[in-house]
C-alpha cells in the first residue's frame, strides 16, 4: 500500500466536500440467537453452540426472538425514529462460506425502525444532527478464520476455518441516511456519531458494544463531490463515487479510515483519475485501506420475503410500554450532571472523552465530592491507564476505592501526594486504600513532638536558613519544609510543618 499516492487533507478540502454514509451492526446480548434456541456465549469452543435452524439443514423452522425485537425497539425509541406499525423479515441471498443457508434472514422494504436521528457532541461542545434512515433486525454471519499468510485475510491464506457459532447470532443493524456538512470535521463527525450510539447502545443495555470483539462493528461509507461556494448549491451537486470501508472496529481507526480516504480519493480525483466504487479493508498496522472487491454495479441479492416468518406488527399500547423503560440518554445525563457538579464546558468535556463520566458519577455517589472524583480518574489514573493502554474503566481499582481515598485525604490521614503511593497499592492488588495504607505505613506523621523533632534537626542541619528566616525572609522556609518532608517520607503535613517552623525561628 506505500504505492498509494495522498493528498494534503486540507488541499483536498479546499475542492471537494467530503459526504458519509454509515452503517452500524450491534450484536444484541440476547441469551439465544435471533431464530432459534442456541446459546449466544462468546468464546465457546467452535461450532459447539448451533442446531438444524442456524444451520439451515432442510426443514428447520425459524422463530423470532421476542426479546430482539423488544431490544431493536426500545433502540428505535431512543434515536427518535418511528416504529413501524407492521413490519416483515427477507431473504438476502447470497453465497458465502459464512452463511451455511446461502441467505441471511434480514429486513429489506418494511424494517422495523425509520426515519430517526442522533446529535453528536464534538470536541469544542458542537452538536452536530445526523440523520438515521433505518433500524433493521437480521442475523448475524458465522465467523472465518484465514489461516496461513501474513495478514490474516483470504489473500494468500493455505486454508479457511468456519466457526458458526456467531452465525444466527441477533443483529441490529443501524443505517444513516446521507451526511453532509461536516467539511474538515468528518472525520470527528463519524467517531463521535458511533461514540454516541454506542453510549445509547449501553445505556439501554441491549449490548456490551464491545468493539475489539466484534459485537459493535461498523462499515464507513465515503465519496468527493466537488466544492462549489453557495451552500445551496452544494446540497445539489450529485455524490460521487464511494468507498466502503468495511468492519472498522475501533473509535480512532473509525476516525483515521475516513481520513486516510478523503486523502486517497482527493488524490485520485485531483490528478483527473476515477475512483472505484468498491469495499475496502481497514489495516491497523499501517492505518491505510486496501481494495476489497468492486461494486460498480449494484449487488442483486434477490430479496423475497421469507415464507417462514409471520409479519412482526408491534401493538401501541406494547411500544408505550417500552418507552417508559427507556433511560435517562447519555447526552440528557451530561447536561444533568455537569450542571449538579458544577463543571465547566472544558472540565465536562475531557471527563466524557476519557469515558470517565459514569466511573466519576459512582465515585459521587460513594461520597466523594465531583472535583475530587474528577481529579482522580482524570489524573492519576488516567496516566495508568494510559501506560497500560487500557481503558479507565477496566483498571483494578473501583469507585469506592477512589472515594476512599478521598475520604481519608479530607480526614488529614494522608496527603494528595500519599494518595498517589495508596492507588499505586489498590492497583497493584494489595487491598483496599485503608489496608494499603496500613501495610505500607503511609499514614501522615500528625504528632507535633514528632514533627518538632524534625523541624529542629533541619533547622540544625542549614543554620543559614534559619537565620534567613528569623530576619524577615519567609519564603526561605521552604528549604526547612521540604526537609522534614524528605525526612519523614512525605508523611507530614506540609501546612503544619510551615507553622511550627515559624514557630521555632521566633522562639
Amino acid at each position: 500500500m506505500s504505492d498509494v499516492t495522498l493528498a494534503r487533507f486540507d488541499d483536498v478540502l479546499e475542492s471537494f466536500d467530503p459526504v458519509m454514509g454509515i452503517e452500524v451492526h450491534v450484536e444484541l446480548n440476547t441469551r439465544t440467537k435471533m431464530f432459534c434456541g442456541c446459546a449466544t456465549t462468546f468464546g465457546a469452543p467452535p461450532n459447539t453452540q448451533v442446531c438444524p435452524v442456524c444451520i439451515g439443514l432442510p426443514g428447520a423452522m425459524p422463530a423470532v426472538n421476542h426479546k430482539a425485537v423488544e431490544s431493536a425497539i426500545r433502540l428505535g425509541l431512543a434515536l427518535h425514529c418511528r416504529i413501524a406499525e407492521r413490519c416483515t423479515f427477507a431473504r438476502k441471498n447470497y453465497f458465502y462460506p459464512d452463511l451455511s443457508k446461502d441467505y441471511q434472514i434480514s429486513q429489506y422494504e418494511d424494517p422495523i425502525d425509520q426515519d430517526g436521528y442522533l446529535d453528536v457532541e464534538l470536541e469544542d461542545g458542537t452538536v452536530f444532527r445526523v440523520l438515521i434512515e433505518r433500524a433493521h433486525m437480521e442475523e448475524d454471519a458465522a465467523k472465518n478464520t484465514h489461516v496461513g499468510g501474513a495478514t490474516g485475510r483470504i489473500q494468500g491464506a493455505d486454508y479457511t476455518l468456519v466457526d458458526y457459532n456467531r452465525g444466527g447470532m441477533p443483529l441490529i443493524e443501524i443505517v444513516t441516511k446521507p451526511i453532509e456538512g461536516a467539511g474538515a470535521r468528518a472525520p470527528e463527525v463519524a467517531r463521535a456519531y458511533v461514540a454516541a450510539l454506542r453510549e445509547v447502545v449501553l445505556a439501554l443495555g441491549i449490548s456490551d458494544a464491545r468493539m475489539e470483539q466484534g459485537s459493535l462493528r461498523a462499515d464507513v461509507n465515503l465519496s468527493l463531490r466537488p466544492k462549489v461556494p453557495d451552500a445551496a448549491a452544494q446540497a445539489k451537486v450529485p455524490f460521487g463515487k464511494r468507498s466502503e470501508t468495511k468492519n472498522v472496529n475501533s473509535l480512532r481507526a473509525i476516525e483515521k479510515a475516513v481520513r486516510y480516504e478523503i486523502r486517497r480519493q482527493g488524490a485520485l480525483l485531483s490528478a483527473g483519475q476515477l475512483v472505484t466504487q468498491e469495499t475496502r479493508h481497514w489495516h491497523e498496522d499501517t492505518e491505510s485501506t486496501s481494495p476489497g472487491r468492486s461494486k460498480e454495479q449494484a449487488e442483486d441479492y434477490r430479496y423475497f420475503p421469507e415464507p417462514d416468518l409471520l409479519p412482526i406488527e408491534p401493538a401501541k399500547a406494547w411500544v408505550e410500554e417500552l418507552r417508559a423503560t427507556l433511560p435517562e440518554l447519555p447526552s440528557v445525563k451530561r447536561a444533568r450532571l455537569k450542571a449538579e457538579w458544577a463543571f465547566t464546558d472544558r472540565e465536562m468535556l475531557a471527563a466524557v472523552n476519557a469515558g470517565a463520566v459514569d466511573l466519576i458519577e459512582a465515585t459521587v455517589a460513594a461520597g466523594a465530592s465531583p472535583a475530587g472524583a474528577r481529579k482522580w480518574w482524570l489524573g492519576e489514573l488516567a496516566r495508568v491507564a494510559n501506560e497500560r493502554e487500557v481503558e479507565l474503566a477496566d483498571l483494578p481499582v473501583s469507585p469506592a476505592d477512589v472515594a476512599a481515598v478521598e475520604a481519608l485525604i479530607g480526614e488529614g490521614r494522608i496527603t494528595d501526594k500519599l494518595a498517589r503511593q495508596v492507588l499505586a497499592g489498590v492497583l497493584a492488588g494489595e487491598g483496599t486504600p485503608a489496608e494499603v495504607v496500613a501495610a505500607r505505613g503511609l499514614a501522615v506523621v500528625s504528632d507535633d513532638a514528632a514533627l518538632l523533632e524534625a523541624v529542629d534537626a533541619a533547622l540544625a542541619a542549614q543554620p543559614d536558613v534559619a537565620a534567613a528566616i528569623k530576619a524577615g525572609r519567609v519564603q526561605a522556609a521552604g528549604a526547612i519544609v521540604g526537609a522534614v518532608m524528605k525526612a519523614t517520607r512525605g508523611q507530614a503535613d506540609a501546612a503544619r510543618v510551615r507553622e511550627l517552623i515559624l514557630q521555632r525561628v521566633s522562639e
